[in-house]
């Protein structure tokens, strides 16, 4: 059975997937800033940012505090951490080098054909063909 993500982690990345959250949380890194300041830069409307926020609340990325007349959004650090947590386990793997991926498996067939001359059937069929070409 597979481990399923806490679901924290699942409404932080479905909270990532939006590029204008996660421009919001690049705007927040600075410092916490007002719902009227985050609105700013983006077109559209108080109320499609005041969305975003929410959701962005709701997973625990940023924390919304009244001051006054004015509320405030702030980067809450602990939930990017649990993200990155998570995503470090995939750090382990690194890319395929397909080249060396194919000279291995090159060196696996020769070995299992037993002194043949191709390493892959279709290279065996081939040189086949070629000398029979030859005579």
């Amino acid at each position: 059975m597979i481990p399923e993500p806490a679901p924290s982690l699942d409404a932080a990345f479905a909270a990532l997937a939006d590029p204008t959250r996660r421009a919001i949380l690049t705007m927040l890194l600075e410092d916490d800033m007002a719902v009227t300041d985050v609105a700013e830069p983006f077109e559209m409307s108080l109320a499609a940012i005041s969305k975003h926020l929410s959701i962005l609340a709701a997973a625990g990325l940023i924390s919304q505090e009244k001051r006054g007349r004015v509320k405030w959004c702030k980067l809450e650090p602990d939930a990017m951490k649990r993200v990155s947590v998570w995503m470090q386990g995939f750090g382990q793997f690194e890319p395929v080098n397909l080249d060396a991926f194919e000279a291995f498996l090159e060196r696996e067939f020769a070995g299992a054909m037993d002194g043949a001359e191709g390493s892959f059937p279709e290279q065996q069929g081939e040189r086949a063909d070629a000398q029979r070409d030859a005579q």
